[in-house]
Protein backbone atom coordinates (compact mmCIF):
# COMPACT_ATOMS: atom_id res chain seq x y z
CA UNK A 1 0.00 0.00 0.00
CA UNK A 2 2.87 2.37 0.78
CA UNK A 3 4.42 1.72 -2.63
CA UNK A 4 1.09 2.47 -4.36
CA UNK A 5 0.65 5.76 -2.49
CA UNK A 6 4.20 6.77 -3.33
CA UNK A 7 3.69 6.04 -7.04
CA UNK A 8 0.20 7.39 -7.70
CA UNK A 9 1.54 9.74 -10.38
CA UNK A 10 3.13 6.86 -12.27
CA UNK A 11 0.00 4.72 -11.94
CA UNK A 12 -2.15 7.61 -13.16
CA UNK A 13 0.11 8.19 -16.17
CA UNK A 14 0.13 4.50 -17.10
CA UNK A 15 -3.65 4.34 -16.70
CA UNK A 16 -4.21 7.26 -19.08
CA UNK A 17 -1.82 5.73 -21.61
CA UNK A 18 -3.56 2.39 -21.29
CA UNK A 19 -7.01 3.99 -21.63
CA UNK A 20 -6.35 5.71 -24.95
CA UNK A 21 -4.46 2.74 -26.38
CA UNK A 22 -7.54 0.60 -25.67
CA UNK A 23 -10.28 3.16 -26.44
CA UNK A 24 -9.07 4.58 -29.77
CA UNK A 25 -8.87 1.15 -31.45
CA UNK A 26 -12.35 0.41 -30.10
CA UNK A 27 -13.75 3.43 -31.96
CA UNK A 28 -11.70 2.82 -35.11
CA UNK A 29 -12.59 -0.87 -35.08
CA UNK A 30 -16.31 -0.06 -34.84
CA UNK A 31 -16.04 2.36 -37.76
CA UNK A 32 -14.35 -0.29 -39.90
CA UNK A 33 -16.49 -3.21 -38.75
CA UNK A 34 -19.78 -1.41 -39.47
CA UNK A 35 -19.48 -1.36 -43.30
CA UNK A 36 -17.95 -4.84 -43.27
CA UNK A 37 -20.81 -6.19 -41.17
CA UNK A 38 -23.36 -4.39 -43.32
CA UNK A 39 -21.86 -5.84 -46.52
CA UNK A 40 -21.78 -9.33 -44.98
CA UNK A 41 -25.46 -9.06 -44.08
CA UNK A 42 -26.65 -7.37 -47.28
CA UNK A 43 -24.83 -9.72 -49.67
CA UNK A 44 -25.39 -13.25 -48.39
CA UNK A 45 -22.48 -14.67 -50.34
CA UNK A 46 -20.08 -12.42 -48.44
CA UNK A 47 -21.21 -13.38 -44.95
CA UNK A 48 -19.03 -16.46 -44.47
CA UNK A 49 -15.82 -15.14 -46.08
CA UNK A 50 -16.06 -11.72 -44.40
CA UNK A 51 -17.01 -12.96 -40.94
CA UNK A 52 -14.66 -15.95 -41.01
CA UNK A 53 -11.85 -13.93 -42.57
CA UNK A 54 -11.98 -11.14 -40.02
CA UNK A 55 -12.43 -13.66 -37.22
CA UNK A 56 -9.17 -15.33 -38.16
CA UNK A 57 -7.34 -12.07 -37.45
CA UNK A 58 -8.01 -12.62 -33.76
CA UNK A 59 -5.93 -15.80 -33.82
CA UNK A 60 -2.72 -13.85 -34.51
CA UNK A 61 -0.63 -13.77 -31.30
CA UNK A 62 -0.63 -10.24 -29.90
CA UNK A 63 3.11 -10.03 -29.26
CA UNK A 64 3.88 -11.19 -32.79
CA UNK A 65 1.48 -8.61 -34.21
CA UNK A 66 3.01 -5.80 -32.14
CA UNK A 67 6.46 -6.76 -33.41
CA UNK A 68 5.30 -7.03 -37.04
CA UNK A 69 3.63 -3.61 -37.09
CA UNK A 70 6.88 -1.57 -37.39
CA UNK A 71 7.91 -3.73 -40.37
CA UNK A 72 4.54 -3.20 -42.06
CA UNK A 73 4.00 0.47 -41.17
CA UNK A 74 7.61 1.62 -41.24
CA UNK A 75 7.33 2.99 -37.70
CA UNK A 76 9.68 2.73 -34.73
CA UNK A 77 9.29 -0.26 -32.41
CA UNK A 78 8.23 2.00 -29.50
CA UNK A 79 5.71 4.02 -31.53
CA UNK A 80 2.24 3.77 -29.92
CA UNK A 81 0.77 3.74 -33.45
CA UNK A 82 1.85 0.10 -33.67
CA UNK A 83 -0.34 -0.77 -30.71
CA UNK A 84 -3.29 1.26 -32.00
CA UNK A 85 -3.22 -0.43 -35.41
CA UNK A 86 -2.79 -3.91 -33.93
CA UNK A 87 -5.63 -3.39 -31.45
CA UNK A 88 -7.84 -2.00 -34.22
CA UNK A 89 -7.30 -5.24 -36.14
CA UNK A 90 -8.37 -7.26 -33.11
CA UNK A 91 -11.42 -5.04 -32.60
CA UNK A 92 -12.51 -5.47 -36.22
CA UNK A 93 -12.10 -9.22 -35.78
CA UNK A 94 -14.47 -9.18 -32.81
CA UNK A 95 -17.04 -6.66 -34.06
CA UNK A 96 -17.63 -7.60 -37.70
CA UNK A 97 -19.74 -10.64 -36.79
CA UNK A 98 -21.48 -8.63 -34.07
CA UNK A 99 -22.49 -5.87 -36.49
CA UNK A 100 -23.63 -8.39 -39.10
CA UNK A 101 -25.71 -10.34 -36.59
CA UNK A 102 -27.08 -7.14 -35.06
CA UNK A 103 -28.29 -5.92 -38.45
CA UNK A 104 -29.61 -9.39 -39.18
CA UNK A 105 -31.75 -9.21 -36.05
CA UNK A 106 -33.73 -6.26 -37.43
CA UNK A 107 -37.16 -7.62 -38.48
CA UNK A 108 -37.76 -7.84 -42.22
CA UNK A 109 -41.12 -6.12 -41.73
CA UNK A 110 -39.38 -3.05 -40.30
CA UNK A 111 -36.96 -2.90 -43.24
CA UNK A 112 -39.86 -3.31 -45.68
CA UNK A 113 -41.78 -0.51 -43.99
CA UNK A 114 -38.77 1.82 -44.11
CA UNK A 115 -38.27 1.02 -47.79
CA UNK A 116 -41.94 1.66 -48.49
CA UNK A 117 -41.56 5.08 -46.87
CA UNK A 118 -38.93 5.94 -49.47
CA UNK A 119 -35.78 5.44 -47.42
CA UNK A 120 -32.76 4.41 -49.48
CA UNK A 121 -30.28 1.77 -48.30
CA UNK A 122 -27.84 4.25 -46.72
CA UNK A 123 -30.46 6.38 -44.97
CA UNK A 124 -32.32 3.27 -43.84
CA UNK A 125 -29.08 1.87 -42.39
CA UNK A 126 -28.35 4.93 -40.25
CA UNK A 127 -31.90 5.85 -39.23
CA UNK A 128 -33.52 2.43 -38.81
CA UNK A 129 -31.23 -0.60 -38.92
CA UNK A 130 -28.26 0.59 -36.85
CA UNK A 131 -30.41 2.12 -34.07
CA UNK A 132 -32.32 -1.16 -33.73
CA UNK A 133 -29.05 -3.11 -33.76
CA UNK A 134 -27.54 -1.02 -30.93
CA UNK A 135 -28.22 -3.57 -28.13
CA UNK A 136 -26.45 -6.36 -30.02
CA UNK A 137 -23.57 -4.13 -31.11
CA UNK A 138 -23.20 -2.75 -27.59
CA UNK A 139 -22.90 -6.28 -26.22
CA UNK A 140 -20.08 -6.95 -28.68
CA UNK A 141 -18.43 -3.66 -27.81
CA UNK A 142 -18.40 -4.61 -24.14
CA UNK A 143 -16.55 -7.81 -24.95
CA UNK A 144 -14.13 -5.98 -27.25
CA UNK A 145 -13.48 -3.28 -24.64
CA UNK A 146 -12.50 -5.78 -21.96
CA UNK A 147 -10.39 -7.68 -24.49
CA UNK A 148 -8.58 -4.49 -25.52
CA UNK A 149 -7.79 -3.52 -21.95
CA UNK A 150 -6.32 -6.98 -21.41
CA UNK A 151 -4.31 -7.31 -24.63
CA UNK A 152 -2.83 -3.80 -24.52
CA UNK A 153 -0.85 -4.91 -21.46
CA UNK A 154 1.24 -7.21 -23.66
CA UNK A 155 2.70 -4.15 -25.41
CA UNK A 156 4.80 -3.53 -22.29
CA UNK A 157 7.04 -6.36 -23.48
CA UNK A 158 8.15 -4.20 -26.41
CA UNK A 159 8.57 -1.11 -24.24
CA UNK A 160 5.32 0.81 -24.85
CA UNK A 161 4.40 2.43 -21.51
CA UNK A 162 0.98 1.58 -20.02
CA UNK A 163 -0.32 -0.49 -17.11
CA UNK A 164 1.49 -3.56 -18.41
CA UNK A 165 4.70 -1.76 -17.51
CA UNK A 166 3.79 -2.29 -13.85
CA UNK A 167 3.62 -6.04 -14.49
CA UNK A 168 7.04 -6.19 -16.12
CA UNK A 169 8.53 -3.94 -13.45
CA UNK A 170 7.20 -6.13 -10.67
CA UNK A 171 8.29 -9.31 -12.43
CA UNK A 172 11.85 -8.15 -13.11
CA UNK A 173 12.28 -6.94 -9.52
CA UNK A 174 10.36 -9.87 -7.98
CA UNK A 175 8.18 -7.25 -6.30
CA UNK A 176 4.43 -7.85 -5.91
CA UNK A 177 3.14 -4.32 -5.25
CA UNK A 178 3.32 -2.92 -8.83
CA UNK A 179 1.78 -6.12 -10.18
CA UNK A 180 -1.18 -5.80 -7.81
CA UNK A 181 -1.54 -2.10 -8.64
CA UNK A 182 -1.54 -2.89 -12.36
CA UNK A 183 -4.12 -5.65 -11.97
CA UNK A 184 -6.48 -3.47 -9.94
CA UNK A 185 -6.08 -0.55 -12.36
CA UNK A 186 -6.81 -2.81 -15.36
CA UNK A 187 -9.96 -4.20 -13.72
CA UNK A 188 -11.20 -0.71 -12.81
CA UNK A 189 -10.48 0.56 -16.32
CA UNK A 190 -12.33 -2.36 -17.90
CA UNK A 191 -15.32 -1.74 -15.61
CA UNK A 192 -15.33 1.96 -16.54
CA UNK A 193 -15.28 1.12 -20.25
CA UNK A 194 -18.13 -1.33 -19.72
CA UNK A 195 -20.16 1.26 -17.80
CA UNK A 196 -19.68 3.92 -20.46
CA UNK A 197 -20.84 1.53 -23.20
CA UNK A 198 -23.90 0.49 -21.19
CA UNK A 199 -24.86 4.11 -20.52
CA UNK A 200 -24.39 5.13 -24.17
CA UNK A 201 -26.45 2.14 -25.33
CA UNK A 202 -29.28 3.14 -23.00
CA UNK A 203 -29.16 6.73 -24.24
CA UNK A 204 -29.30 5.57 -27.86
CA UNK A 205 -32.25 3.23 -27.24
CA UNK A 206 -34.78 5.23 -25.18
CA UNK A 207 -37.64 3.06 -26.45
CA UNK A 208 -36.23 0.07 -24.57
CA UNK A 209 -36.58 1.93 -21.26
CA UNK A 210 -40.26 2.66 -21.93
CA UNK A 211 -41.01 -0.73 -23.41
CA UNK A 212 -42.24 0.86 -26.64
CA UNK A 213 -41.22 0.71 -30.26
CA UNK A 214 -38.68 3.13 -31.76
Amino acid sequence: MTWILDHLDDIGYYTLQHAWLAALPLLLGLLLATPLGWAARRYRGLYTPVVAGTGLLYTIPSLALFILMPLILGTQILDPVNVVVAMTIYTVALLTRTVADGLGAVPDSVIASATAMGLGPVRRLFTVELPLAVPVIAAGLRVAAVSNVSIVSVAALIGVPQLGSLFTDGFYRDFLDPIVAGLVACVVLALLFDLVIVVLARLLTPWLRTGGAP
